[in-house]
């Protein structure tokens, strides 16, 4: 941490005039304003600032201080145009969007442009760019054609009309389009200064340049400490306060409290004892999350691809005393992949989670004689397995858990446990080198697809290698077929999840998220997201 001793020590130099009332007073006795800068931690490291690569909510919520599309959330987690100088012209089939773009530069002066967001988006399909997030470019005109092979990018409905005008043409009418393009893979990148650096784009903070509310220094890649400033070239520049914000990687929750209470942080997570421990302080928030955590099973590998195994593993896992006990932050147990409270049937308002019940709940009984059968199957009596996460803390209280369940309740099954460093994981994740995976998503918009073409054949995220060709056209049909039959689509998003957890147990969900956190006093108006980024600094001040 010495680098960010630095960081620290510069914050302090700037905020030692400061005290617990609203404005300092000189040695004159008039007032002054408290300094912008605040310290807070981040919960793992960075793997990139490429939006077409990001694969983790750490390097997604820095791109989204350092980035805008054409729409961001405002106080009240509601689309509003950013990039987009107004509401897009609409066809009447739904199908054409023509946005007319502000006025606004990158951070290196340059303009920004309509073709920024399609050298942006044609990276993201783009199967030779290896993007991920490919199949988010679905919803545009012959999006999925091109990431599979089948088209070129020539044929993409993502067009520039002229430097200030963006046309966009839809695969299927989306009344919930704006939501969707909130998302991180719909930033735009400075397709000049994108092209010149290639490969090493968004590698460090050298290699990319912003159009959003902050700049950032003092990222190489690996390092576990950086900074951001307030870009002096944002189009809205005039309603961001903070001067600076100093960024720590701070994967153990002790520490992060630790350093809360001794006044070296403004911003740190909160979970696990922690959470529980500081549920009674004012300074303490939870804020219910569309995050799932889950398991993934190689369905690659003999074991982690036995449908009994799988099925057995899941109903091994107490869920419910996972979250009240280790996680305390307001985490609950979730049976199903689509969390609670997060859509509802455009028929009857009743709730997704609700109305498909409990999928494969934690049932000793049934694990047990799943367990039996797929010993069977495989002709093993003992079984080894390894269970890879990242090194936060949280990840690692997750698989120490999962470890003790599954090795107390199914007879002769070994779990090894692995942490490594978040991007160390991810490359494992995509070379499919696992036994099974702990992991967490998040959507980036308010419907229930947005989980289940996680498991597309064909997703970039997909690297469980579930292929079911009966799951890949249904999810067809939601997302075009049925596009403008809400009732029917909602019936087919409620029989793909039954497909995709209690018949072929293709992902092991374990809880629905919530943010803990703790925030210094003096820290407002912090934007903190239940769905999508996590956090926000764009509207967020001091004030002493």
């Amino acid at each position: 941490m010495k680098k960010f001793g630095l960081l620290m020590a510069a914050a302090v130099l700037l905020l030692s005039a400061c005290s617990s009332g609203a404005k300092n007073k000189s040695e004159s006795g008039s007032t002054t304003e408290p300094e912008q800068v605040i310290n807070v931690a981040s919960g793992g490291e960075l793997s990139t600032l490429d939006s077409a690569h990001y694969t983790d909510v750490y390097s997604s919520d820095m791109i989204g201080q350092l980035a805008e599309g054409l729409y961001r959330l405002n106080k009240d987690q509601e689309p509003e145009p950013a990039m987009a100088a107004e509401e897009p012209t609409v066809s009447e089939d739904g199908l054409v969007y023509i946005f007319k773009l502000r006025e606004a530069e990158w951070s290196n002066g340059e303009p920004v442009t309509a073709k920024d967001f399609v050298y942006s988006f044609k990276n993201v399909v783009d199967p030779a760019y290896g993007s991920s997030s490919s199949n988010q470019m679905d919803i545009f005109k012959n999006g999925r054609k091109i990431r599979e092979g089948e088209l070129t990018l020539d044929d993409f409905g993502v067009k520039a009309v002229d430097d200030q005008t963006l046309e966009l043409t839809l695969e299927y009418p989306i009344t919930y389009l704006s939501q969707v393009l909130t998302g991180t893979p719909f930033m735009p990148k400075n397709a000049e200064f994108a092209d010149e650096k290639g490969t090493a784009y968004g590698t460090s903070s050298d290699n990319f340049v912003g159009n959003g509310p902050f700049l950032i220094s003092g990222w190489d890649g690996t390092t576990e400490s950086w900074q951001l400033t307030k870009n002096p070239n944002y189009w809205d520049q005039e309603k961001v306060k903070l001067e600076a914000i100093n960024v720590q990687v701070v994967k153990e929750i002790a520490t992060g409290t630790n350093l809360f209470d001794s006044g070296d942080l403004d911003y740190t997570g909160l979970a696990d004892t922690y959470a529980l421990q500081y549920k009674d302080s004012p300074q303490a928030y939870f804020v219910p999350k569309a995050l799932v955590g889950y398991l993934s099973p190689n369905h690659k590998r003999e074991v982690t691809g036995n449908v009994n195994v799988r099925k057995a593993i899941l109903q091994a896992i107490d869920k419910e005393a996972f979250a009240a006990d280790i996680l305390g932050d307001g985490s609950t147990a979730l049976n199903g992949f689509v969390p609670k409270d997060f859509t509802r049937n455009p028929a009857n308002g009743d709730d997704f989670r609700n109305e498909n019940g409990d999928l494969l709940p934690y049932d000793l009984d049934a694990a047990k004689e799943s367990w039996e059968k797929a010993k069977k199957e495989l002709g093993k009596e003992t079984i080894e397995l390894e269970l890879l996460s990242a090194d936060s803390a949280i990840a690692k209280k997750t698989i120490e858990f999962v470890q003790g369940q599954l090795q107390q309740n199914l007879s002769g099954l070994t779990i090894n446990l692995k942490s490594i460093p978040l991007q160390n994981r991810l490359d494992l994740q995509t070379e499919s080198e696992f036994d099974l995976v702990f992991g967490t998503w998040t959507p980036d918009y308010a419907d229930p697809i947005n989980f289940l073409e996680f498991y597309d054949s064909k997703s970039g995220l997909n690297t469980a290698g579930y292929d079911n060709s009966a799951y890949d056209a249904g999810l067809n049909d939601a997302q075009i077929t049925l596009a403008n039959e809400p009732e029917q689509r909602w019936q087919e998003l409620l029989k793909l999840e039954k497909m995709l957890v209690e018949e072929d147990a293709a992902v092991l969900p374990l809880y629905q998220g919530a943010i803990g956190y703790l925030k210094a006093d003096r820290l407002k108006d912090l934007q903190v997201f239940s769905f999508g980024r996590t956090i926000s600094y764009r509207m967020a001040y001091v004030e002493e």
